[in-house]
């Protein structure tokens, strides 16, 4: 479960910066060669996606939630926005619904 977790965030974390990066240069004026690392982290977001357990409708709704609780604290530590308590529960809804989803893995019905 741990490795599926880490796996989770290192993932969400590359499609994060692979679509920031752009962001910077089309937004903020950056320099057009932040695309060469951004096209390297969204394909090693690809190549990671390729690594979870099973390329599942259930793993991608899983991975999902991580991704909302990666945004939240990528907009935390990068962008300087402190969070609110909607932020917060948010993450804890979305918390919630990774381990309900990851809890019936293997299970059918």
């Amino acid at each position: 479960m741990l490795k599926t977790s880490l796996l989770f965030f290192v993932t969400a974390l590359c499609e994060i910066i692979g679509c920031f990066l752009p962001w910077l240069w089309l937004k903020r004026g950056a320099t057009p060669l932040l695309l060469i690392p951004a096209a390297i982290a969204l394909a090693l977001f690809v190549w990671l996606l390729t690594l979870h357990p099973a390329a599942s409708g259930r793993v991608y709704a899983a991975y999902g939630g991580v991704y909302v609780c990666t945004a939240l604290l990528w907009l935390r530590v990068v962008d300087g926005v402190k969070l609110s308590l909607y932020d917060w529960l948010g993450a804890a809804i979305a918390l919630c619904g990774i381990l309900i989803i990851v809890a019936g893995w293997g299970r059918t019905g």
